[in-house]
């Protein structure tokens, strides 16, 4: 099979699969114990999980557009064959 006719290459997929890990490890600096109707839990306001978690998120989405607009490089055999 041509490998032209795909539109990602390994790196692409590499930097799709760190950014979902990035996004995964947001989402967990987001969890933690919550309130509940008899117990009022102050970590909910933590700045863990009110700011660095969030930012993590951003990142990571970031990473997945860039590796998804990311072009691939040709190689020069395959300039050779055009």
């Amino acid at each position: 099979m041509d490998r032209k006719k795909f539109a990602f290459d390994k790196t692409n997929f590499l930097l799709l699969g760190i950014g979902m890990l990035v996004v995964i490890v947001g989402f967990l600096l987001m969890s933690g114990p919550s309130s509940t109707m008899t117990h009022f839990e102050p970590d909910i306001f933590s700045v863990r999980r009110v700011k660095v978690a969030p930012v993590v998120c951003l990142l990571g989405f970031l990473f997945m557009i860039y590796a998804v607009l990311r072009k691939p490089k040709e190689n020069k055999e395959e300039k050779i064959n055009e």
